[in-house]
């Protein structure tokens, strides 16, 4: 079975005319057949898409996220390259993992993937998807750099902790439990944005007790999201991070297509001179976008910014 299933070729935009480039045409559709095809290639930036989100059905969540990463990969797609930074950036579009395998069969085959490429001296982006994935992403990224004896930093935006146990099952609550179990005090955990009515207490005590540092939503609207991170970041400079972004963290007026949106969460430009901020402090090594969830969008402005983010992390 191939590893992963190639994008439909509609998917990389280009307008032919060479005076008004598209990322489309940079890119170059690679599905994979073999893990060792990832360490033959030239550093990239590769994109693998997660179509999937029976992890967010399991965790009661409302479905639509496996729609994504072909809904983001339309607007990236059709972006152009940088005013400020226009070099061109090779771009590698893996395709979309199966889905015709168990839940944590796909998390393993992603985790995989994620670590050869990374391994392999490329970066990483992922789109979902229900953030189960975060464990896929996150476990693949901190393998690579735990053979490399460096000592990774993971940054989740998120609404919620997603931190449940996993005695009733995996979902896409579950991926940050399974992190800090498996890789107990190995790597640096920040959580961002969490908010007062989506978090137990419990699980809040629990993940300070493994480590992680916790920012608030309402301690960044007292203190600022750049100022707030620069308290955090100083100790962490230059080392290899892992940015994950659940679309549930910005406010439902400009991201409104997710399985649960509030009228509370971060902006967006706040959030795109944050990760400016990222950037200048730590080496982000792999970024990933879950539950942009099509079917509940609004003007597509969803898969949208997720395709921003994007943008903003390559350029």
């Amino acid at each position: 079975m191939p590893w992963t299933t190639a994008t439909p070729s509609h998917f990389f935009f280009s307008k032919q005319d060479p005076q008004d480039p598209r990322l489309g045409e940079w890119a170059i559709s690679s599905p994979l057949r073999d893990l060792g095809d990832l360490r033959s290639s030239e550093a990239a930036w590769m994109i693998l898409g997660y179509p999937d989100d029976e992890g967010i059905a399991l965790n009661g969540g409302r479905v639509g996220a496996k729609e994504a990463p072909n809904h983001i990969r339309n607007y990236f797609y059709k972006m152009t390259p940088s005013l400020l930074s226009p070099q061109k950036r090779r771009l590698i579009d893996l395709g979309n993992i199966p889905t015709d395998i168990p839940l944590a069969e796909r998390h393993e085959h992603g985790r995989q993937i994620i670590k050869t490429a990374l391994l392999a001296g490329h970066r990483t982006l992922s789109l979902g998807g229900g953030h189960d994935y975060g464990y896929a992403d996150g476990a693949g990224f901190i393998d690579s750099c735990l053979e490399k004896s460096l000592r990774p930093v993971i940054i989740n935006f998120d609404a919620h902790l997603d931190v449940r146990p996993i005695d009733r099952g995996l979902n896409s609550g579950t991926p940050f439990y399974r992190l800090l179990n498996q890789y107990d005090k190995n790597f640096d955990f920040i959580e961002v944005g969490l908010q007062n009515q989506c978090n137990s207490l419990d699980h809040l005590n629990w993940v300070k007790g493994k480590g992680a540092q916790v920012l608030l939503l309402q301690d960044l609207k007292e203190v600022g999201l750049v100022n707030s991170l620069k308290a955090l970041l100083g100790p962490f400079k230059s080392r290899p991070c892992f940015l994950s972004v659940d679309i549930d963290a910005f406010v439902s007026s400009e991201a409104p297509g997710c399985s649960q949106s509030w009228a509370t969460g971060i902006q967006v430009q706040e959030f795109l001179a944050a990760l400016e901020f990222i950037k200048l402090q730590l080496d982000i090594r792999s970024l990933a976008i879950y539950e942009v969830s099509p079917p509940l969008d609004q003007d597509h402005r969803t898969s949208k910014l997720a395709a921003l983010i994007l943008h903003h992390t390559i350029f």
